[in-house]
């Protein structure tokens, strides 16, 4: 039906008509919706340390095998005797791995800082929140997302921390060609990766059986979303998939968080950074993140009639302990 001659309506479009109102405020809601993730599951579940030089180092040790050990009452330990020789001792590896800078910065001009704007009262303040942000999914993707060796700064080069796949050279769970350089002091070699195939169960059991022989106690399983469903669907070990209703609505569970196994429980920790073809299978105790320069916010020079800053974070990746973790490498990326 056609509208009342001169009744006045405001029309959100350039052209107007005979009786439009010019006045009416625009509705812009003072939310700013942002749908990417900020999770970090592996840094969040590891631990923090200190960094003192570029090149961060640190020792490990293991015990002798156990063997039979029965002796002759009143012998004699002074080192002559044939059958009972003094002993050797083994002295501790150094371990190391090299410092990575990881930095956001931004220029924000002087009107737009002080405009009134929807959703945020201070551009500055909005964009070292969200670059803080960024910076954290960077790091997290740099030690898990890739597989990278140590890279050691030079002119122009930044440095590189060698990544938690590249660290894990033991239990490597590699297929056919695939390997993982295998040196605990700034490794160079990386990963060479291998023929892909299906994920198994067995797979997994056998590297969590390889990192308890060697002494580890693994407690997580970090995994992309792909084998993460997988396991879920493949795996008789899992959790059993029910819930407590507690006199509340029916809930149907299709997917696993905990994978139970001959030696302990394992929490499924799915991630949006680490290489889908990869799962990592962690003692969490023997990983953590050193920093040199913990996230810190400089803000630089004026030159003009801006503001600008930078966010800074420099660290590395240290692993305590390699053997007590391990991988399944070479996984197919698709549903089975």
């Amino acid at each position: 039906m056609a509208i009342i001659t001169n009744t006045a309506e405001y029309l959100n479009r350039a052209v107007t008509e005979t009786g439009d109102v010019a006045g009416g405020r625009e509705d812009l809601s003072d939310v700013i919706y942002n749908i990417s993730p900020t999770e970090t599951p592996f840094m969040s579940n590891i631990g923090r340390s200190k960094a003192t030089s570029v090149r961060h180092e640190w020792q490990t040790d293991a015990l002798a095998a156990a063997t039979t050990n029965a002796q002759d009452q009143g012998r004699d330990y002074s080192g002559t005797s044939t059958t009972f020789p003094i002993g050797s001792v083994t002295a501790t590896l150094r371990a190391s791995n090299v410092t990575q800078i990881c930095a956001k910065s931004f220029i924000i001009a002087g009107t737009t800082e002080a405009l009134l704007k929807a959703g945020r009262k201070s551009e500055v303040a909005y964009q070292m929140a969200k670059k803080g942000k960024e910076l954290k999914r960077d790091i997290e993707y740099n030690m898990t997302g890739v597989k990278t060796s140590t890279v050691v700064a030079v002119s122009g080069t930044g440095g590189k921390s060698r990544s938690l796949e590249a660290w894990m050279y033991t239990n490597d769970g590699h297929q056919l060609v695939g390997t993982t350089g295998s040196t605990s002091s700034n490794a160079t070699t990386g990963i060479v990766d291998g023929t892909q195939r299906n994920l198994t169960e067995d797979l997994v059991r056998t590297q969590i059986s390889n990192i308890w022989t060697q002494g580890g106690d693994p407690e997580m399983i970090l995994c992309g979303p792909v084998n993460k469903q997988n396991i879920s669907s493949q795996f008789a070990g899992i959790a059993t998939l029910y819930r407590e209703a507690n006199a509340g609505p029916a809930t149907i569970v299709g997917a696993s968080d905990m994978y139970v196994s001959d030696f302990g429980e394992l929490k499924i920790v799915p991630s949006r950074f680490t290489r889908d073809r990869t799962i990592s299978i962690i003692s969490k105790d023997m990983w953590a993140v050193a920093y040199l320069r913990p996230f810190q916010k400089i803000k630089l020079a004026k030159t003009g009639d801006n503001e600008k800053a930078l966010l800074l974070a420099e660290w590395t990746l240290e692993s305590r302990q390699q053997a007590a973790s391990g991988k399944v490498a070479d996984l197919n990326t698709t549903i089975l």
